[in-house]
């Protein structure tokens, strides 16, 4: 089984949390037994995260010679140009290391699909935002904020948008579908579920 689910902020990639009080998990939102995320999605991060309850698949989503390219959308502070652009497109240099190149490319606006943050970003009136898209073949810790931070841009909202084949545009914040199988179209098999239609099962 693969699922996609939209991530929404402040939902910790797990099914529980230690801390006290605890944080949200993914134990709120309904999933079938069994499942476990595919890679991870930070807490304050959001969108597209799979889950599945195949060790093959899970290992050919995420092996390092080939993994799926993980595309994302990216608010930074600053009015990001091509120079900046070209350096995330030619690789930078982390402390642990040079990034893989990657795709990278400056948005005019958001795109129509994209929901509200639930809290809001911070808003200052005399900074300028932008809105990039970057597409990674790599997952390092935190990379995405790690490398717009580098090249002097960082990180405001992260949404993952794009795992491989499969999109997140379908989903609203909160909501699950089961995939069709990754050789196939990527294709929604079962209408998007919430926490809300789990809780109107039990």
């Amino acid at each position: 089984m693969l699922i996609a689910f939209n991530k929404p902020y402040g939902v910790l990639c797990q099914f529980t949390d230690r801390r006290e009080p605890p944080r949200r998990t993914l134990a709120e939102f309904g999933f079938p037994p069994g499942v476990y995320p595919v890679g991870r999605l930070d807490l304050d991060s959001e969108g597209l995260l799979l889950l599945s309850d195949e060790g093959p698949l899970i290992a050919r989503i995420i092996h390092p010679r080939h993994p799926w390219p993980k595309r994302y959308l990216v608010e930074v502070e600053g009015d990001i140009g091509e120079e900046a652009l070209h350096r995330l497109r030619s690789g930078v240099l982390l402390r642990d290391g040079l990034t893989r190149p990657a795709r990278a490319r400056r948005l005019q606006a958001p795109p129509s699909w994209l929901w509200p943050r639930d809290p809001p970003i911070r808003f200052r009136k005399r900074v300028p935002t932008s809105f990039i898209e970057l597409t990674l073949r790599e997952g390092r810790n935190r990379q995405v904020r790690r490398m717009t931070a580098a090249v002097g841009f960082p990180t405001l909202r992260l949404v993952r948008t794009a795992i491989g084949p499969y999109r997140v545009e379908e989903l609203a914040p909160g909501e699950w579908t089961v995939l069709s199988p990754p050789s196939a179209a990527p294709v929604l098999a079962s209408a998007p579920r919430s926490a809300a239609d789990h809780r109107d099962r039990r």
